[in-house]
């Protein structure tokens, strides 16, 4: 289906085309009708497939612009994702040519701003649960014109500490209100929470090829001492734009960041531990191009949606397929290719199979040699 047989707005349609967007996703196309109707509905699929737009186009069509009010919360769990969805609503309001206002509400920064700010009734708040939550209980977030909650990741929201910081965002809005929920991955106490606030909840989901046709995957194996070195090696063979570089550990992010700057690759580590302002510098960089490469664990980089990668590096090696989907699926967005390369140890390289069969894939040995990369044969084991 288009855009235009799904009943969007031509001003939409428009400002969607202005980002190279012509055609709905398999999510969208599900969302769209259920979500323009005003019932309540948990959006279920893959990362990249456009979740996001999936619940903000029918948020913002149904926007009473003459309404000084604020009419929509969208509660993320980490700040960057915040960010992401705030800076993705200025886009949409903006190309649609729509007096739409948004406002990003987040911890790190000043509460007194935020307030100030909020005076201002923004259509849309976008932020984190405990803060929100905060200026809804000080009464400086007004909730009786709230018309939609959006729950994003609703699988870590609804199952951690926030839990009690969403519970009363949902109970602040008015009973009216339509509940929206949308995670890449459906976990049993996540779900049965949803259905609890919203009984005639709308269970959509939507699948994707499992990987991207435009990714090509390939591995390197190696000793595991050596993995630093056959990483920045791989670095210079390949040349990537933009790299991100997956471990399993927060502090292994740091030491593998420190090797590389040490060999003059611009790289800096997503710990989840950082300082907020660090990571924010650290992403800011990496979309400007003065980073070239991030170092994320799985939990560091949760939510993140960042143009232009080029490559991604598995420097330890998931276990799950499902797991290696979620970290791929940053590379060869939006019609552009990209390359996955994991390190592997004689072991690890088992795994290559279980990859190829759970998601349909083809996975290419490769090796060093001279500063390039040569493809092999694949051990028989």
């Amino acid at each position: 289906m288009t855009f235009a047989e799904l009943q969007l707005a031509p001003e939409l349609i428009a400002a969607l085309e202005k980002q190279q967007i012509s055609q709905p996703t398999p999510i969208q196309s599900a969302a769209l009708p259920v979500l323009l109707a005003g019932r309540d509905a948990y959006l279920h699929a893959e990362t990249g497939t456009g979740k996001t737009l999936a619940y903000l186009l029918p948020i913002f069509a149904r926007i009473d612009t003459a309404l000084v009010a604020t009419q929509t919360v969208i509660v993320a769990p980490t700040h960057e994702l915040a960010i992401q969805i705030h800076r993705q609503c200025g886009e949409l309001a903006q190309n649609a040519g729509w007096p739409i206002r948004s406002l990003l509400l987040i911890g790190g920064t000043s509460t007194e701003r935020q307030i100030d700010k909020l005076k201002k009734k923004p259509h849309v708040v976008v932020g984190s649960p405990g803060r929100i939550a905060e200026l809804l209980s000080k009464g400086k977030l007004k909730a009786k014109d709230i018309r939609n909650v959006v729950i994003d990741e609703a699988d870590r929201l609804l199952n951690e500490e926030s839990l009690l910081s969403v519970r009363a965002i949902v109970q602040a809005a008015p009973r009216t209100r339509q509940l929206i929920f949308a995670s890449a991955t459906l976990e049993h106490r996540s779900t049965a929470v949803a259905k609890e606030w919203a009984p005639e909840l709308q269970m959509l989901q939507a699948g994707a090829a499992p990987v991207n046709e435009n990714i090509e995957h390939l591995y390197l194996i190696c000793d595991e001492r050596d993995k630093p070195d056959e990483l920045r090696k791989l670095w210079h063979a390949l040349t990537p734009e933009r790299a991100i570089v997956f471990v399993h550990r927060n502090e292994l992010a740091e030491r593998v960041a420190l090797k590389l700057a040490h060999h003059k690759i611009p790289a800096a580590d997503l710990n989840a531990a950082l300082y907020k302002e660090d990571r924010k510098q650290a992403l800011d960089g990496f979309r400007k191009g003065t980073i070239r490469v991030l170092i994320a664990s799985d939990i560091a980089a949760r939510g993140l949606d960042i143009k232009g990668v080029t490559h991604v590096f598995n420097f330890d090696v998931p276990t799950l397929s499902q797991a290696y989907l979620h970290r791929v699926g940053r590379t060869g967005r939006a019609g552009s290719k990209g390359v996955a390369v994991t390190l592997m140890t004689e072991i690890e390289a088992r795994l290559v199979r279980r990859y190829e069969e759970e998601l349909g894939i083809d996975m290419q040995a490769v090796r060093l040699r001279e500063g390039k990369v040569f493809r092999r044969e694949r051990p028989s084991n």
